[in-house]
């Protein structure tokens, strides 16, 4: 086992950084224990999550209890999964049996878990450790926010930035190396917008492949759940262990799933990259940096043997309005009860935003359904003359968490709802660093259920960049 050679912290110092799929290999050769990983990471989190207000809820007395049950396992020849020992932290909208899931307001206080989500359930079965739940915006629409029972989670580059959202927590605690996996959800781009603001890799997987029972729902149309971590390598092993057919979810897929990783090491040569520039150079003008560092993201592709070209897809105002309409319009019918009844126990942007449902039509609904299956046959379209679509994610970097003019106005900045909208597979990751220390993000998106050529992409650009070997100075 690994020597701890300062009473704990050398083996922390030495240990936070390690990837899921380093950890399970240090802990096959027993140069690392599961419990000596978590007892590092616990550590770390004492020291630094107090300004980073990463967890709502810490478990570290039952994931110590499974970290010595991994390990007696490891000694006796038993493994259970592939994420065996390998400790996860998990959004706190998504159920962990015994563990409250406030979904960060007061309208669930005291609302304890009986089961586990399915996602969490396949975690465990894959021998993942459940660290505990982690920060979100309220309901994963409300936020950054100071008016709820809990704070909202600071961005580990720089605390004084947001660091994105809805699944805040699970952004930052990546990025600040308390767990090397994170559990997230994405209804208009809430996996890739903390992914982009805190520079890790975000999957916003196909729409159905990971079964969402046991987690509060936003938008049934437009719900996914998915993998956050600091590596590409890591993403595909998070989601091999999530994917597959849910008969209890009515959005749930059957398809072919598994071995997301296979072509990782494979390139891109003959690869062809559509990329969506009227997305940042006209939709939405993007800050000089970010679109600096998407043309560099595309000389690199291109330098590494892919046929990069440009496409068209439809334009952002109008997936975002169809986004917000069946949005807004599917939120209301989950909380009206509760906004009707007990309107003051959300916090001030959760209630607004939330509200807005309140005053759509029938008709407004039924136009944006009918104009989001006109968009889904487009982007097909495109996706049969290229096999993945690069594009921005965020226009700019994370604004001051405490400026609320600037954090409104730059959170509608983004292009990650048009793959809400269409359902498309679609992963943000960093893009390089901006003058000001904080990361910029790019985005890649693919044809239904080929999560496994956007990985591939992902990762070609992630080893000619080195974006997995950048982290925040903590």
């Amino acid at each position: 086992m690994a020597a701890d050679a300062g009473g704990g912290r050398a083996v922390s110092a030495a240990l936070h950084w390690l990837g899921a799929s380093e950890a399970v290999r240090a802990f096959a050769a027993k140069t690392v224990s599961p419990v000596e990983l978590l007892t590092a990471l616990l550590e770390r989190i004492d020291r630094l999550d107090p300004a980073l207000n990463v967890f709502i809820r810490r478990d570290d007395q039952a994931a110590m209890a499974a970290a010595r049950v991994a390990e007696a396992e490891i000694a006796a020849g038993r493994i259970r999964g592939p994420l065996h020992g390998v400790p996860v932290g998990i959004k706190d909208i998504i159920d962990v049996a015994g563990l409250p899931t406030t979904c960060h307001s007061a309208v669930r206080a005291g609302h304890v878990a009986a089961a586990d989500a399915v996602c969490v359930a396949k975690l465990r079965q894959a021998g993942a450790i459940i660290m505990g739940k982690l920060s979100t915006h309220e309901f994963a629409i409300g936020g950054p926010s100071f008016d709820l029972p809990f704070p909202p989670a600071r961005n580990a580059w720089n605390r004084d930035h947001h660091p994105g959202g809805s699944s805040s927590g699970s952004g930052s605690g990546v990025a600040a190396g308390f767990f090397p996996l994170a559990l997230g959800t994405d209804t208009g781009g809430s996996i890739r917008n903390p992914a982009s603001a805190c520079g890790i890799v975000g999957l916003k997987p196909t729409y159905g492949l990971v079964s969402r029972r046991g987690v509060f729902p936003l938008a049934f149309s437009l719900d996914h759940v998915g993998p956050m971590t600091r590596t590409v390598a890591d993403n595909a092993l998070l989601l091999d262990a999530l994917a597959g057919h849910d008969p209890q979810d009515g959005g749930s897929a059957v398809a072919p799933r598994g071995h997301y990783a296979g072509r990782l090491e494979r390139g891109v040569r003959g690869l062809r990259v559509g990329f969506v520039r009227h997305f940042h150079e006209t939709d939405l003008i993007a800050d000089p940096e970010v679109a600096a560092a998407l043309e560099g993201v595309a000389r690199t592709l291109a330098a590494e043997g892919a046929d990069v070209r440009a496409v068209t897809l439809p334009t952002l105002g109008e997936f975002a309005a169809v986004n917000r309409i069946i949005l807004t319009s599917e939120a209301w019918s989950i909380h009206a009860p509760w906004l009707r009844a007990r309107p003051g126990d959300y916090g001030q942007l959760g209630r607004q935003r939330l509200m807005a449902g309140a005053f759509l039509q029938a008709g407004d609904l039924m136009a944006a359904q009918r104009r989001r299956k006109e968009m889904i046959a487009e982007v097909e379209a495109v996706l049969r003359d290229v096999d993945v679509l690069l594009c921005a994610s965020s226009m700019e970097p994370a604004s001051r968490i405490e400026d609320a003019e600037a954090t409104g106005r730059t959170y509608p900045r983004q292009a990650r709802t048009p793959f809400n909208v269409t359902g498309h597979p679609a992963l943000a990751m960093m893009a390089g660093l901006s003058a000001g220390g904080l990361p910029l993000s790019v985005q890649f998106a693919g044809r239904y259920f080929d999560e496994a050529t956007v990985f591939q992409v992902a990762r070609a650009w992630e080893r000619a960049a080195g974006t997995d070997r950048m982290h925040p100075s903590l």
